[in-house]
């Protein structure tokens, strides 16, 4: 089985890495954390202009038509910076949710990037984010209206509207909620902007077939998981790469980090773990662009994997700068954040190895 990535996928990465050096230094990196959008509007226009935003939308849609894999380059490729922004929120987990559903205006909106979407799935707790649900959703005369909280919802206090999951008396039911929704809440990652949102009868509009959604919020949330995992892979990359430009150029007792053995071995582990991390993410999306049968343990490996991987290699990137790793001069902490929020969205790594342990034993 061939999984490197065809010519025209890496003209891709090639195109959104010379797009990301160029409109997202670190200067702009720095200003977008302090930023509560995240993203300024002239680098989101050119985003959308190069039709990323609707790269998973199909061409019926206005769409590229495209699949995980590719977006697996796309979001490598912004792990990397790491990109601040609404591209995650937006791109991909709003964009996989109204798919799954059939929601096809509000697919077409977010092809085009002129309006912004996200989800509001998970809440408070541990374990499976679906599972976690407890918002509940019912009929109030025409209308359906929505009591709950959702701590976590990226993006939400920009988003031009936000599908809701709830429970209702056939199971989880989607609902579409215009707006921003929330006030602003401060996040482990500055760059990755969220909202808290509390529902008090907020009326939304049903989307999505008729009965219980578990089954396509269950894989709405593995595939978002894929991509958290596709994009720490390259927040391993970057900070792997500054560890090792550091390493050579800093001198101690005359002699470059790089040439001490501790520091050597640490580089090892960290390039060891990168590369397992890359092909869980890679085969993971495979997976879920072909309907395999391992689809759903693949994504399980892969957001655990990457997760507990990521974690290491940006917490090594701050050990071999030392000192100068824990200050703010330094983009290592940048990268440690990424890894750590990452790893907590969609189910921590810890849950993801006791859920694939079920499938592997065939636990109900």
């Amino acid at each position: 089985m061939d999984f490197t990535f065809s010519d025209e996928q890496e003209a891709l990465r090639e195109a959104v890495r010379a797009f990301l050096e160029r409109e997202a230094p670190p200067s702009y990196l720095a200003a977008m954390a302090e930023n509560e959008v995240g993203v300024s509007p002239e680098v989101w226009t050119k985003i959308a202009d190069l039709g990323w935003p609707g790269l998973l939308v199909p061409e019926e849609h206005g769409g590229l038509g495209l699949g995980l894999v590719d977006m697996t380059v796309v979001l490598e490729e912004m792990g990397r910076v790491p990109l601040p922004g609404p591209f995650l929120s937006s791109a991909v987990l709003a964009t996989l949710a109204v798919r799954a559903l059939g929601a096809t205006d509000q697919l077409a909106q977010l092809a085009s990037g002129e309006l912004r979407g996200t989800v509001a799935l998970e809440e408070a707790g541990h374990g499976d984010p679906v599972d976690r649900v407890r918002s509940r959703a019912r009929r109030n005369g025409p209308d359906w209206t929505i009591t709950g909280e959702k701590p976590l919802v990226l993006d939400g206090h920009t988003a031009d509207w936000v599908v809701v999951v709830a429970r209702t008396e056939e199971g989880l039911g989607s609902f579409l909620v215009e707006g921003p929704l929330g006030e602003a809440v401060p996040t482990l990652d500055p760059t990755r902007k969220a909202s808290r949102v509390v529902l008090d009868d907020t009326v939304g509009l049903p989307i999505g077939p008729i009965g219980d959604h578990r089954d396509l919020w269950r894989r709405i949330a593995d595939d978002g998981a894929v991509m958290l995992a596709a994009e720490l892979v390259g927040t391993c990359d970057a900070a792997l790469a500054l560890a090792t430009d550091y390493a050579n150029d800093r001198v101690q007792f005359d002699r470059p980090l790089a040439k001490f053995q501790a520091i050597r071995h640490k580089a090892v582990d960290m390039l060891h773990r990168a590369e397992l991390a890359r092909v869980g993410a890679h085969y993971a999306a495979w997976t879920s662009d072909v309907d395999d049968p391992d689809r759903e343990r693949a994504a399980a490996m892969a957001k655990s994997y990457a997760g507990e991987a990521a974690v290491y290699v940006t917490g090594e990137d701050i050990q071999i700068h030392g000192g100068v790793g824990f200050t703010w001069d330094c983009p290592a902490h940048y990268y440690y954040k990424r890894a750590k929020q990452n790893d907590v969205m969609l189910g921590y790594e810890g849950w993801q190895r006791r859920r694939l342990a079920d499938l592997l034993l065939g636990v109900a």
